[in-house]
C-alpha cells in the first residue's frame, strides 16, 4: 500500500542564504514524492578536488530557522559512497534548533582516487526530525534486562 506524503500542514523551517550569487542555487527539495530526505547542494564556486583520504567542509550557502523540538539530521547520499567512495565524517551531522550558522557538510573521500566537487553537486541528504528532551536519574543499579551489558554483536551475525 502507498502513503502520498501530507501536505495539508507541512513543518515550515526558515532558510536564508548566507551570500550572495548571480546563479543561486535551487532550494533543497525533495526529489521523489516519498523521500525522507531533502537534497544540499554544494555552494562553491569551480571545482575543489578531494584526495583520498581527504576531509573537506563543503558550504551548502544556507542557514536554517528550525523550530524549537526539531533538528536537522545532514546524511550521506548512497549514490555519493557507492560510485565514489565519498561520505559524511560524523553521519548523522546534527543541525540544532537554536544554530543560526551556515550549515556545512564534511565530506571525506574514503576511494584511492580524487572526486572533484562543483557548484551545485548533491553532497548530503537533510532530514528534519522531532528531538525529545529528557531528564537524567542517577542510579546506582539499573533495571535488568535479558540482554544485560551484552554489545558488539552479541545478538548474532
Amino acid at each position: 500500500m502507498w502513503y502520498i506524503r501530507a501536505m495539508a500542514s507541512p513543518l515550515i523551517v526558515q532558510v536564508r542564504r548566507v551570500r550572495a550569487h548571480p546563479e543561486p542555487l535551487p532550494l533543497p527539495r525533495y526529489e521523489t514524492e516519498l523521500a525522507a530526505g531533502l537534497d544540499l547542494r554544494a555552494d562553491i564556486d569551480g571545482e575543489r578536488v578531494l584526495r583520498p583520504l581527504e576531509r573537506m567542509a563543503v558550504p551548502t550557502g544556507l542557514a536554517l530557522g528550525l523550530p524549537p523540538g526539531y533538528e536537522g539530521q545532514v546524511r550521506p547520499r548512497s549514490g555519493l559512497a557507492l560510485r565514489h567512495g565519498v561520505t559524511l565524517l560524523n553521519a548523522p551531522g546534527t543541525v540544532d534548533a537554536d544554530y543560526r550558522g551556515e550549515v556545512q557538510v564534511i565530506l571525506v573521500n574514503l576511494s584511492s582516487e580524487p572526486f572533484t566537487l562543483r557548484r551545485g553537486d548533491r553532497v548530503a541528504q537533510l532530514v528534519v526530525a522531532p528531538v525529545t528532551s529528557v531528564g537524567l536519574s542517577e542510579v546506582e543499579v539499573l533495571d535488568a534486562t535479558a540482554r544485560g551489558g551484552n554489545g558488539f554483536g552479541s545478538t548474532g551475525r
